[in-house]
């Protein structure tokens, strides 16, 4: 027994699926608007004041007023001097990258807080305050 389609049966047959195509997208569709803010954790880094902390490990470096070691001389920091590093920036210096740190620090060990720029490279940079001191003990010793 053989079965004919017509043209008639055809176009309805493709009706019927394209109406299942549209009702399966239309039940995928969100409903409302749920959009939430997005809040980062209290511990996640963009949510901090400061980047880590650093440990001068040079005899003494210059704290400067610009990421450039063309930069006015603020006063200098002694080996195992701690410092809270505020912000981190690559410069181009004659066709090489330099890194240079923004930082918070015990202006030559007198208590008071100051703040310039130094070379990375004149810091151990630690994620914590804790790690920083420690570094800074056994520098000493």
């Amino acid at each position: 027994m053989r079965v004919r389609y017509s043209a008639l049966t055809n176009q309805l047959l493709f009706l019927l699926l394209l109406s299942v195509v549209f009702a399966i997208a239309l039940a995928s569709c969100r409903r409302g608007s749920e959009e939430l803010p997005v809040v980062p954790p209290v511990t996640h880094p963009l949510s901090r004041e400061y980047i880590g902390f650093g440990v001068v490990n040079v005899s003494f470096t210059h704290l400067l007023d610009e990421s450039s070691s063309a930069g006015v001389s603020l006063g200098y920091l002694r080996r195992g001097t701690v410092v809270r590093i505020i912000e981190r920036r690559h410069i181009i210096n004659r066709g090489s990258e330099e890194t240079w740190v923004f930082v918070e620090g015990n202006y030559q060990g007198q208590g008071s807080v100051s703040s310039g720029w130094l070379p990375e490279t004149a810091l151990l940079i630690y994620d914590s305050e804790s790690r920083a001191n420690t570094a800074s003990r056994t520098m000493s010793q």
